[in-house]
């Protein structure tokens, strides 16, 4: 018999097999367990009289007792698979696997042909029947592989936390305790950092349903494919977001998406851990939706880009066409040093937005590099972006960009975090890709940027703050600065120059001591001309979306939010306020008041001093969200869900592009909630 097992993992003993290595203590574990058989499989009288020869395949286990059990049968007759269990179930207890010397519980599998033959059955061949006979002649290394129970290591693994506000929020207090030394605000966090504080495996114990049957445990609590091995584990599940809904007003009768995919899982060793996301949708959506969405297309039309997945293709009359994917490979090897090759999108902040790289935005490709020592966790992200404008494609090939960034958090003290953000936007303009200027992590971009000639790049600072008040109570914030005139500020003229946003907010945990209720007040300010630049190509934006707040410039907005959760059922409401200054766009007015960040701030610009937000056509927004559901698996997180989307437009004037709306917005879904999709624009 042959075997991938290591020296750290030892095969059950039979009484005969003491004090063998570990090679000769398989082989002796096989011999044992083919005489047994031998001496006491009976073949079914039926099965001899038509001289049956065929093979029997179990798959069978043996626990930490030292007990078999056998966990499947594969065979052709029912009487084979009767005998099989039987004769497995007379075999004593025996000393059981171990694993670096503790006991573990393992799967084997095993091969009976039929009719039996024992071991020592020879017989004297000539070659030609050799020969004859090896040809349907089956090694024994696949049948071998040894499994072990699934444990679900995906919870203890360095794999990333999907990005869900929903899901965050559930462990989002063990993670802000007084006193811990993580660091909460590049996100996606790995399971890795928040098992340190919340049992995810015992969290997700709690949850589980008692199914005994494969389908009952696959629907509601295990992964739809799972097996482990030793230095292996794989996982496999069908994707779902399907949603039926009705808007209010609408040229459609109902609104819908419907979204299949498949993610594949798996970690080889503790040091390496992939994860690939691939999803096909179709969908309609409110009619305020549907126009943003047709509001930035890319070159060609297409017709338009869905917010936050990608660009889409026209389907049937009304409807669009939005495939999707992301992937992640991460290699840990060490505690302090993190690499991840990605597509998909990240996030830095501890609130619902983020100023400085929001989750807003369509995937992209990123390297990202976590160092993690003392009280510093760093952040170095490398990504490739794309300006899908007709200004700048050629060749039907959209041009291409760079963002460089890092982010140093440090734990000043058991309450206080504060973090420093940098990060340089570049385009690939005289063939220059990607700049080597830019990859040395510990170099400030703002220089390079400057040295390089002011025109070449656009740099971004900022800064984040957190302070726990207490483990119920903590304050976070946010200031980006986009580009400033010292002059201008002690002039206090309000000069378009000062070009910076801010955010202020609370989260208040186990609010009103209900457990697992989480209350959150958010305020964001950004003025004019923000994440825009004087060429449009080195904006802070990729496919034609802000990748910092959705909303890009010019704008206030106030968020609350509650959201409660307990064991499968949850519920979250939250009510946005804010004030837009958009353009007009008209022929009587194309001025640029700082918006839209793909202008050229430089261009069209009414005002050069006196800016303020709410400046060109001021639009009041009003939009409350409310959602309830039930989690049907948590192995996916798929939802079963409610929602009721309430939207108030109102701007000063109403243009083609810029109107008057108010839209009710009622949903009922099932979806597997693995990404942020944001619907308040």
């Amino acid at each position: 018999m042959f075997s991938q097992s290591r020296s750290s993992e030892k095969f059950p003993v039979f009484p005969s097999c003491e004090n063998l290595d570990n090679k000769e203590l398989e082989n002796c574990f096989y011999s044992q367990l083919e005489d047994f058989v031998f001496n006491n499989f009976q073949v079914p009288d039926n099965l001899k009289q038509n001289n049956y020869k065929g093979t029997v395949r179990l798959l069978f286990e043996v626990d930490t007792t030292g007990t078999f059990k056998v966990q499947y049968v594969d065979a052709i007759y029912p009487e084979l698979v009767k005998e099989s269990k039987r004769v497995f179930g007379m075999l004593p207890k025996i000393k059981p696997p171990t694993f670096n010397g503790n006991p573990t519980y393992s799967r084997y599998t095993f091969k009976i042909a039929i009719p039996l033959k024992s071991q020592n059955d020879t017989i004297v061949k000539d070659e030609a029947t050799i020969i004859k006979e090896n040809r349907n002649k089956e090694l024994i290394e696949f049948d071998s592989i040894v499994y072990k129970k699934f444990d679900n290591p995906v919870l203890t693994s360095h794999l990333n936390i999907p990005l869900s506000h929903s899901f965050y929020a559930q462990f989002d207090d063990e993670i802000n305790q007084v006193g811990s030394n993580n660091h909460t605000a590049s996100k996606p966090l790995m399971y890795s950092e928040v098992s340190k504080y919340y049992d995810l495996k015992a969290e997700n114990q709690k949850l589980m349903k008692k199914k005994d049957g494969w389908w009952g445990r696959k629907l509601w609590n295990e992964h739809f494919f799972q097996v482990q091995g030793e230095e292996y584990w794989i996982t496999m599940n069908p994707i779902f977001d399907l949603r039926l809904g009705k808007s209010s007003p609408s040229d459609v009768s109902y609104t819908y998406i419907n979204t299949r995919g498949i993610q594949v899982q798996a970690g080889l060793g503790d040091n390496l851990v992939l994860t690939s996301t691939i999803y096909e949708s179709q969908g309609r959506f409110a009619d305020y939706y549907n126009q943003y969405t047709e509001s930035i297309p890319p070159a060609g039309g297409n017709p338009g880009i869905i917010p936050g997945i990608g660009i889409a293709k026209r389907f049937k009359e009304n409807s669009y066409d939005f495939p999707s994917a992301d992937a992640n490979l991460t290699y840990t090897p060490s505690k302090a040093i993190n690499l991840q090759l990605g597509y998909g999108r990240n996030f830095i902040g501890d609130g619902y937005r983020s100023l400085l790289m929001g989750d807003g935005a369509s995937p992209y490709p990123y390297f990202k590099i976590n160092t993690t020592f003392w009280k510093i966790k760093y952040t170095n992200t490398y990504t490739w972006l794309k300006d899908v404008r007709a200004d700048v494609t050629e060749e039907r090939t959209y041009a291409t960009k760079y963002m460089a960034n890092h982010y140093l958090s440090w734990n000043v003290s058991k309450r206080l975090n504060i973090g420093m953000f940098e990060s340089v936007i570049w385009s690939n303009s005289n063939d220059r890709g990607f700049d080597m200027n830019f990859v040395n992590p510990i170099i400030f971009y703002r220089t390079v940027e400057f040295t390089s000639s002011s025109r070449s790049g656009n740099a971004v600072l900022g800064l984040t703050a957190k302070y726990k008040w207490n483990n119920q109570i903590n304050f976070y914030g946010q200031f980006i600065l986009d580009e400033f005139s010292l002059g201008d500020i002690k002039e206090q003229d309000k000069s378009w120059k000062n070009k910076y946003g801010y955010q202020i907010g609370v989260k208040y945990f186990n609010a009103l001591n209900i457990k697992n209720l989480l209350f959150q007040v958010e305020y964001n300010h950004v003025r004019p001309y923000v994440y825009s630049h004087s060429e449009p190509i080195t904006n802070y934006g990729h496919n034609n979306q802000s990748m910092g707040h959705q909303w890009g410039g010019n704008f206030k907005e106030l968020v609350a939010i509650a959201r409660y959760h307990k064991g499968r059922y949850f519920a979250d409401a939250k009510l946005t306020f804010g004030v837009r200054g958009l353009d007009f766009d008209t022929a009587e007015d194309g001025l640029n008041y700082g918006s839209n960040i793909y202008k050229d701030y430089d261009l069209e610009r009414p005002f050069d001093t006196g800016v303020v937000i709410g400046q060109g056509n001021k639009a009041n927004i009003m939009i409350a969200d409310l959602q309830a559901g039930y989690l049907i698996n948590p192995a996916t997180n798929l939802k079963l869900f409610g929602s009721l989307i309430y939207r108030s437009f109102t701007p000063e004037t109403d243009t083609a592009k810029v109107f008057k709306q108010d839209t009710t917005w009622f949903t009922i879904g099932l979806r597997a909630d693995i990404f942020n999709w944001y619907f308040d624009y």
